[in-house]
């Protein structure tokens, strides 16, 4: 009965959503704008949910989200405009795309191959959305039955594994990162006692640090340094035959789709992550599966279509921890956190009782903007990607001034432009050194709920930790964190490639 309503619940978002004029305005409006901002270099998904999360504030819940997933499905797969036509990946998530996507397009095949990116990032996003539809109220139900204790270990885990899977050269890089916005989360009074924290006598802390704010001087103006410090230059677009979907080409390689699929809903599903890293462990997988290996970064169309598929497939896995545990799967994940939070929805195992309908409304307008963006895709490529031809360098002073407007007209606060800007340049130059940022940002949106279940939980076993490893459910997170910890290690990383060596000699 409960599966009936849900479906029904989901045609009757489709059928008003599709047949309302001003919302089919803003899908398709989105998508166009993400394609534009996953087109340009230096802008990326995150960047893009981020600033229109502050112009949705005010509109409906409903309309919000349509124009946020449509903007991050949009940009998700235009970031392989620049891969394909000028060997520029407009997003991280498209660099991949870029290694057999402009061999495609010197060969002349510019136009086929982003037909098979329209395809292949069209049918990513469906299974995307169906993982969705299938385990996000499996696991809400699940983690019903958590408590304090599970909820601590929960935001933990997910701080530390964001910084141990996005670390670049050191796992502790990562961590350190994770840490860094874990102490950030702590500055302001805190919910349970009303105690001022770090705040050094400022009023305006007394709230803690704004959520919207942070990710945007995060992730915005470090990648606005970059570009204008690196003077990107982008070449003419280069010429190419009108898009058409290959459906013959895509039947053929229908196991390297589902293959990338199940990889990109996997990795989304892992807090703090991402679509880059969903992109490069479909293409690798791809690359070894392949009968002839040696063509990928040659202009091999398994390798355009695994990597359109991991990553868009991502979106959807990046959801489901998003909606049922409150914990983002990735850095645009991080922002629509943030946007669910300004329209007062929670993510999290409550969701489902708050807001019944809510989860069922956010697959069907992940439906229809993965139909708006391959409708878009098809027809509006060759005009979109004429956008490739402004300078970076004079369009980023555009997106610096959205920055600064998208900060400030949350709340209309200027102390929040004043905390947008030190954060950024601390991002700038953690990022310089090799530090993610994504953890760091996971960790001032986690950190709140790290924080307060921890004293909740001691003050229900009265300072007491044994619950805290009696708990079946808390004990596993529990070994999984020192499991985390101890698997880094220099003398476990010996041991291990000790056993490996003597295996390898006894055979």
């Amino acid at each position: 009965m409960l599966i009936l309503e849900r479906i029904w619940d989901f045609y009757v978002t489709v059928f008003f959503t599709a047949f309302n004029i001003e919302n089919i305005i803003l899908l398709f409006g989105s998508v166009i704008l993400g394609i534009i901002f996953g087109a340009m270099p230096g802008l990326t998904a995150t960047l893009g949910v981020g600033l229109l999360t502050t112009l949705t504030y005010g509109i409906s819940t409903n309309a919000a989200m349509i124009t946020l997933l449509g903007m991050y499905v949009g940009a998700v797969y235009g970031g392989s405009y620049g891969s394909i036509c000028v060997n520029i990946p407009g997003t991280a998530a498209a660099a991949a795309t870029a290694m057999d996507g402009y061999p495609l397009a010197c060969k002349g095949e510019a136009g086929r191959a982003l037909g098979l990116t329209t395809t292949s990032s069209f049918i990513g996003t469906m299974v995307g959305m169906f993982f969705l539809a299938v385990f996000a109220p499996i696991i809400a139900t699940l983690a019903l039955q958590f408590t304090s204790f599970e909820f601590f270990f929960l935001a933990f885990f997910g701080i530390m594994i964001s910084g141990g899977l996005t670390g670049q050269d050191l796992v502790y890089k990562g961590w350190i990162s994770g840490l860094i916005g874990l102490f950030l989360a702590l500055i302001g009074r805190d919910h349970l006692q009303f105690f001022p924290r770090f705040t050094f006598g400022i009023s305006e802390l007394d709230g803690g640090l704004e959520v919207v704010p942070v990710l945007i001087g995060a992730f915005g103006i470090p990648q606005i340094i970059q570009v204008i410090r690196d003077q990107l230059s982008i070449g003419e677009a280069k010429k190419f035959q009108r898009v058409l979907p290959e459906l013959k080409i895509i039947s053929k390689h229908i196991t390297t789709i589902v293959r990338s699929a199940l990889i990109g809903v996997g990795i989304g599903a892992v807090p703090g992550i991402g679509e880059d890293i969903a992109a490069w462990v479909s293409y690798g997988a791809a690359k070894k599966a392949s009968k002839h290996p040696e063509n990928f970064g040659k202009g091999e169309y398994a390798g355009v279509i695994s990597c359109e598929t991991g990553n868009n497939a991502c979106i959807g896995g990046a959801i489901i921890p998003l909606l049922t545990l409150g914990i983002p799967g990735s850095p645009p994940a991080v922002m629509l956190l943030g946007a669910l939070m300004i329209h007062n929805v929670t993510p999290g195992p409550m969701l489902s009782i708050e807001h019944p309908h809510f989860i069922t409304e956010m697959i069907a307008i992940l439906f229809l903007a993965s139909f708006a963006m391959f409708i878009s895709g098809i027809f509006l490529a060759k005009q979109v990607v004429k956008v490739l031809r402004i300078p970076p360098p004079i369009f980023m002073p555009v997106v610096l001034t959205l920055c600064v407007i998208g900060s400030y007209a949350l709340g209309t606060k200027v102390f929040n432009l004043y905390l947008m800007v030190p954060v950024g340049i601390l991002a700038y130059f953690m990022q310089s050194m090799g530090y993610p940022i994504a953890p760091l940002v996971i960790g001032v949106i986690l950190g709140p709920m790290a924080d307060e279940n921890l004293r909740r939980a001691l003050m229900v076993s009265q300072g007491s930790f044994l619950p805290f490893f009696t708990r079946p459910v808390a004990l596993i997170l529990f070994l999984v964190i020192v499991w985390m910890f101890i698997s880094q290690t220099p003398f476990y990383k010996r041991f291990l490639g000790g056993v490996k060596a003597r295996i390898f000699k006894q055979e």
